[in-house]
This record gives C-alpha cells, structure tokens and sequence, in this order.
C-alpha cells in the first residue's frame, strides 16, 4: 500500500539556521527507502523527528494515517538503529536482544522465544552467551537491528548504521540487512552520507540537500536521470557540459555549441528551442576511448554520434578500471575503461597520447538546473598551455 509513512510540510529550525525546510514525500509499506546527502543536509533531522527524539516546527508526519508528530518516543511504532551499537555491555547477546520486551514485562518463555528467532534471523545463535566486548563490529551491528526488530516495529530507522565498519564488512552486512528485510517484510528508512550503500540496498532513495529533498526515484532513475547539477555530482562521477542550442537536427536530436568545447548532438529529453542555454550530465563510463580514430565517427552526419580528438593528461589504474582523464579543447574528461579482459602483453594509452573520445547523444543527460557553486565541476576547464 502506498503512502504509509509521510512526512506533509515538514520543517525545522535550529535557531538562525533551518535544518529541513517544507519537506514532503511518502513511503510505501514495506519498503527500503534511503535518505542520502551531505552532512548537514537534514536527513537525520527528518530520522530524529519520526523517532519522537525532536518535534517538526511545522507540518506533520503520518504513520498508517495516524499523526505522530506529538506522541513521545515509546508510543510510537518506529524503534532506531545507531550507528554507535548501543549495546549494554555487562548484559550477554541474548539479555541485549530480549531487553525491550523484558522492559514492557513479557512472559518468559516468549522472551525466549523470540530472542531464539531473532538470533536465527541474524545468524548468531552460537553466540548468545557471549558479551558484545567478544564479537565483531558487524556481529554487533546484527545484534543492535535484531533487538530493535523483536519489539515488532512498523518502521526501522537505521542511522548511518555501516559507517563505523570497513569496506569489505559493509559490503557483507548489506547484503544480510537486505536479506533481514525480505524475512520480516516491515519498512525501512535507511540515513546514509554513502551512495554505494543506498544505491545496492534501496528500493527507492530521496536525495537531499540544504535541508530539502532533491529527488526521489529508484537507484536507477536517480543514476541514469539526476534532475540537476547537485544529483549528477553526488551520485557518482560525472562530467559537466554548458552551453546553447543551435537548433534542432531531427525529431530526436539537437545540435548544442560548447564553448571552448565544439558543437555535440543531444536527445531531445524534453522540447529545445534554438538559443537555449542547457547543462548535460556524461557519465565517464558512457564514453569511448579509441587510440585510433574510429572509422568514419568523425565525418558522420549522424545526429546522435559525438566524436572529438583529446590528449590523455592522467592514467589511474583501479583494477577492475582505467581512469583516464584527457583534455579536449579548453575541458577536460574523465573516461572510465572497463577491464572485462586486460591483456599484459597490451600496450594501452598512455600519458600525452593523442586519444578520441566518443558517445552517443543518447547517453547525456539533460539536467533541469545546474546550481552555481558546482561551476567549478563543469568537465574541469583549463587554460590552454
């Protein structure tokens, strides 16, 4: 069912400065929903005011079309995950997790019972004895979301909840959250700063910024069609394209001058009229390095083919990647070369090797805004030597 967690208008200052200004959208049951942004943009704000742990200065948030907005934390049907654990480390594995419900004086045989379900559902149950100074971190992490499932909340708000772990555990441990989720079937509001976790757990993710959200979609809308300038840079890597409309080419297709760039053909994303001025999103694994000149791109009057001699200036090897960036004009981009089989024996392009770079119009992105503080971003302008 839709619209089972909203938040309607929702604002709240902190002083002078407002932390989350006229923030509305909705949650379906059931799902994984991110929200994902810079520090300080309002999204554990917006966690910390649907726990009870602080009141919205104005508007209302609705769980199962009930306002919660005034009711303390322990009457809501929301319990939170922290990144910090909060475990009680004098009590064992089994005392932690059961603690809520020996707290609202449950029997003790459905104790038990519960906290034997619970620690099967996180894969722990060889390790209820034991206290949480004689577990892992991630171990930890599994005991803090089981102790907040047992009491059998309608949402679970996880906070940051991989940040304190490494990279190789945060991977594993998305994968068991996610696999957590599909067992008990309730919602999840997910707050993270990290887009790799939001992108490979999320249902759907709202991206905010300066106390507001930017975009809601799916990974994959978020991704492939960020609204504007902020979007495109924050989720992934990007290069940034300014210029005007020279004039339609055919049903699908533009034409655009760049300055200091040259003129590209675009997909028509929405109506273009000759002199407007637009921003285009590339994604460096969307373009094409070529040593050699491929047949015939430069000459073709495709409208959707986009092909331009550069200069690589840096080689950065990743492994399963090559990052090139190479100069073309006054700009330079950022390519990413995947390595679905690299040959030792290859010889690939190097520093100052004269490159051509090429994409279809198909795979820019036209953005409906492109914010002024991220100018510096626009595909890395030199001054030519």
């Amino acid at each position: 069912m839709s619209d089972f967690l909203v938040f309607e208008g929702v604002t709240k200052r902190f002083g002078d400065f407002v932390g989350v200004q006229d923030v509305s959208f909705s949650m379906n049951r059931g799902e994984i929903f991110s929200l994902l942004g810079p520090s300080g943009c309002g999204k554990t704000t917006l966690l910390r005011m649907l726990a009870g742990f602080i009141e919205p200065d104005q508007g209302r948030i609705l769980i199962d079309g009930v306002d919660i907005s005034r009711l303390p934390p322990e009457k809501r049907p929301v319990n939170t995950v922290f990144q910090s654990y909060a475990l009680f480390p004098h009590l064992t594995i089994r005392e932690n997790i059961g603690f809520g419900l020996k707290m609202a004086k449950r029997p003790k045989a459905e104790i038990e019972s519960e906290v034997d379900r619970m620690l099967t559902l996180i894969d722990l149950a060889e390790h209820g004895h034991k206290k949480p100074d004689r577990i892992s971190g991630g171990q930890k992490q599994r005991v803090a979301i089981a102790r907040a499932l047992i009491n059998k909340p309608q949402v679970l708000l996880l906070d940051e909840p991989l940040a304190a772990l490494d990279l190789k555990l945060r991977q594993r441990l998305l994968l068991e959250l996610d696999r957590i989720h599909d067992e008990v079937g309730i919602t999840f509001l997910y707050v993270t700063h990290d887009q790799t976790e939001a992108m490979a757990i999320s249902d759907r993710i709202g991206v905010m910024n300066k106390g507001r959200i930017a975009q809601i979609g799916t990974p994959v809308e978020i991704y492939e069609a960020p609204v504007d300038s902020f979007v495109a840079a924050f989720i992934g890597d990007t290069n940034f394209l300014r210029g005007h409309v020279i004039g339609q080419t055919c049903e699908e297709y533009s034409r655009a001058a760049i300055p200091g760039f040259g003129e590209i053909g675009l997909y028509n994303d929405r109506p273009l009229s000759p002199g407007e001025e637009i921003a285009l999103s590339l994604r460096p694994e969307k373009l094409r390095l070529a040593v050699r000149d491929p047949a015939g791109a430069m000459d073709s009057a495709l409208p959707g083919q986009n092909c331009f001699a550069g200069e690589i200036e840096e080689v950065i090897y990743l492994g399963a990647t090559t990052r090139y960036v190479v100069r073309v004009g006054e700009y330079r981009l950022t390519v990413e070369r995947q390595h679905a089989r690299y040959q030792l024996d290859e010889t690939p392009p190097t520093w100052k090797d004269p490159v051509w770079i090429s994409w279809t119009a198909d795979d820019g992105c036209l953005l409906a805004g492109f914010a002024a503080e991220d100018a510096e971003l626009l595909a890395l302008p030199v001054a030519l030597d």
